[in-house]
């Protein structure tokens, strides 16, 4: 059976591929059409290249089981990765402004009408593969997968604005009197260099949450308590803390029991929580379970139930 961990690499060496022959695709259509948008457009590829490498390692590392090295595991490595793919997008995002701007001051040629044909199919490649992958990342839980697919959707984007932009410029250079709208495919590769660090910024923002382990959101956090507090003699639950640790869950919890029950009873109800926690969220990778004996006015005001003899 493909775990999660192998069904994120595979699309990460999809990624590879189709990115490297794109790059290549457009970076040698940029340059023989005139068009820079399409070089900005090459070296987005380029970096999705790297992106997509930074994704398969950090999904391996990740896969690694806990050791005494690392105790707690090297899930940490996943939403490392999708830090550095973050990052590389407002890199790029910084190389494509730069440049465009010199080329926006730099007289050149009228950009080649066949490179539109290379744009379309650029952006009907990277859409599909956008959405591909993004289906994976939803699928197994990865920030990533995910960081991944929005870097393939902006690559689409901006090769669509590219488009805008050599039609723009063709359209201006044969009815508006032939001249001075050359630049108009470096300026809609300027507008997209916006975009691309935006995304960056967005795609960060998980990632630094998951290494700085914040708590998940309350959906999870409420599915875990409803679990433990499921389990009979459980009479209440606290201090519940879940976080993410690459593609799995770990969480820490208090359980309040009656408080005459044996030590080797309370291990046995501690068993039947993590059973009954792992059962409701699949993704739950570890459960770490402190006993305590009920105590009626520390319990939250939810709780309502009675001691059984």
């Amino acid at each position: 059976m493909t775990t999660p961990t192998q069904r994120g690499i595979r699309s990460a060496q999809t990624s590879v591929l189709l990115n490297a022959g794109l790059a290549i695709t457009k970076l040698v259509a940029g340059v023989l059409g005139h068009t820079y948008a399409l070089i900005a457009d090459a070296v987005e590829s380029t970096a999705d290249v790297f992106g997509s490498l930074i994704v398969w390692r950090g999904l391996h590392v990740s896969g690694r089981a806990a050791d005494e090295d690392y105790p707690f595991g090297y899930g940490k490595a996943e939403s490392l990765a999708a830090a550095v793919v973050a990052l590389i997008l407002m890199g790029s995002a910084l190389f494509i402004t730069v440049h465009a701007v010199r080329e926006i001051r730099t007289p050149h040629l009228t950009p080649a009408p066949w490179t539109l044909l290379v744009l379309v199919g650029v952006v009907s490649v990277k859409t599909w593969l956008s959405r591909h992958v993004g289906a994976v990342g939803d699928e197994i839980g990865s920030q990533a997968v995910r960081a991944d697919a929005s870097h393939h959707l902006s690559d689409a984007l901006t090769s669509a604005a590219a488009f805008i932009g050599i039609s723009i410029a063709l359209l201006g250079s044969r009815y508006r009197g032939g001249t001075g709208w050359e630049s108009a495919d470096d300026w809609t590769a300027l507008l997209s260099s916006l975009l691309i660090a935006y995304n960056g910024v967005a795609l960060l923002r998980p990632a630094v949450h998951d290494l700085m382990d914040r708590a998940l959101g309350k959906d999870v956090v409420d599915a875990v308590r409803r679990a433990a507090e499921s389990v009979p003699e459980v009479l209440a639950t606290e201090k519940l803390a879940v976080r993410r640790t690459g593609l799995v869950y770990r969480v820490t919890l208090h359980v309040q029991t009656a408080e005459d029950m044996t030590l080797h009873d309370a291990h046995v109800l501690s068993g039947k929580v993590k059973s009954a926690i792992r059962t409701a969220e699949p993704r739950v990778d570890s459960v770490l379970v402190h006993m305590e004996p009920y105590d009626p006015q520390a319990a939250p005001p939810s709780v309502d139930r009675e001691i059984g003899t």
